[in-house]
């Protein structure tokens, strides 16, 4: 039981931070401003987004729901039942995906669309949030770990 609280609080210092910027952004930035922050780079764009990236499944909300909760059953069930064989590196990048979803469940529960404000000037990619970050950087990592470096996940158990 101890080990969760670390988790819970590292989620909750999480969501503050995604929850805190959205804020900033919807009481500084009007509804499609874009700021430039570093020229070419990057800018901050406030736009809201009633879907996932590109606006995919737009008006899905139930959709999101479902897989928030089913993700949050999984880890329940993972954490006080069977333990996958996770390191403690995958078990924190778990922590930063899950925390990244529920910093937008509170959005599309709160306002029914999520605050997005971080936009490429490079290239051509939908504006996302901290939390998008954390949902994708966690995932990479986490990929990227259980497949170099995590070679009990992998094993059947059968000797």
């Amino acid at each position: 039981m101890k080990k969760l609280w670390k988790y819970l609080l590292v989620i909750a210092a999480l969501v503050a931070i995604d929850q805190v910027t959205k804020i900033l952004v919807v009481q500084n930035i009007a509804l499609g401003t874009q700021i430039p922050v570093i020229p070419n780079l990057f800018s901050l764009t406030y736009t809201r987004n009633e879907g996932a990236a590109w606006s995919l499944f737009a008006g899905q909300q139930w959709l999101f729901a479902l897989v928030f909760v089913g993700f949050t059953a999984l880890l329940l069930w993972e954490f006080f039942k069977k333990q996958l064989p996770f390191t403690p590196l995958e078990r924190w990048l778990l922590v930063f995906i899950y925390a990244g979803g529920l910093g937008n469940m509170i959005d599309r529960v709160r306002l029914e669309y999520v605050v997005d404000m971080i936009q490429t000037d490079f290239m051509d990619f939908p504006v996302f949030n901290v939390a998008d970050c954390f949902i994708s950087c966690g995932c990479v990592l986490l990929v990227i770990h259980l497949v170099f470096f995590n070679k009990q996940f992998w094993k059947d158990g059968k000797k």
